[in-house]
């Protein structure tokens, strides 16, 4: 049964498209009001033929992994017709990001169990021998810590910027409801959501609820000079709307 602790609370969905529904369809589990309001897209990336060339090198089979650290990642594989071999194994950074693979019609060989990010990744990675060839197609504010992991494991990798994040203007009256504290608390999916909100909502009004999926989230949250009331240890859309959920119980 849905905790009440939600009931009627006004909750800020920083991101549109299936995500944007599935969380909207959580809250209204728990009888809260989501406010659709994407704060980034996706946008191509910049090295049109880098990424050509990975791919065509992918599809040829010249892998021998494949590191897939976002959804997006998989949305930008399936509009460029990807098909990966079998002899290319996949790993992915969570759960989200694997079942957004299998849904896409991808095995997927390996998930980090304890921490569902670039340096999980690292940590848990299965294959100890050196000399791998992994393809890292990431966003292009990405960090280097995947990259840099690996290679330090004897790796080569090649890293290309699959697409590009780009922000939204949120709506005036979007604006308005937050800064009245209207809107009651805020998910923060990413750190380039963080970035958008301490931009164009910050300051947050003090009652403000802000719940960050993961810890590293958390971090770039801070980071860019926000308060984190709730953190999701498990990198999922459940598991955000149930922290929070838990959160207010408390």
């Amino acid at each position: 049964m849905a905790s009440k602790a939600l009931d009627g609370l006004r909750v800020l969905v920083p991101r549109g498209g299936n995500w944007g529904d599935s969380v909207a369809a959580l809250l209204r589990d728990h009888s809260a009001i989501p406010v659709i309001a994407p704060l980034i897209n996706f946008a191509p990336s910049e090295n049109v033929p880098a990424l050509a060339n990975a791919f065509h090198e992918l599809n040829d089979g010249q892998f021998d992994w494949i590191a897939v650290t976002s959804a997006t990642t998989v949305d930008v594989l399936t509009v460029s017709g990807v098909k990966i071999p079998e002899n290319t194994k996949i790993a992915a950074v969570g759960e989200t990001t694997a079942s957004a693979l299998t849904l896409a019609g991808h095995r997927v060989d390996f998930v980090p169990e304890l921490d569902n990010s670039g340096r999980g990744l690292v940590k848990e990675w299965p294959d100890a021998g050196p000399g791998l060839r992994v393809l890292a197609p990431q966003s292009s504010l990405a960090d280097t810590t995947l990259v840099d992991g690996l290679g330090a494991l004897g790796h080569e990798v090649v890293a290309v910027s699959a697409y590009r994040t780009v922000g939204i203007p949120v709506a005036d009256k979007v604006r308005e409801d937050v800064a009245s504290g209207r809107i009651s608390a805020i998910l923060v999916s990413s750190g380039s959501v963080a970035r958008q909100v301490a931009e164009q909502l910050a300051p947050l009004p003090e009652d403000t609820i802000v719940a960050c999926i993961g810890p590293r989230t958390a971090f770039d949250a801070r980071d860019a000079g926000l308060t984190v009331h709730v953190i999701a240890e498990d990198r999922s859309s459940q598991s955000l709307v149930d922290t929070l959920a838990e959160y207010l119980d408390r």
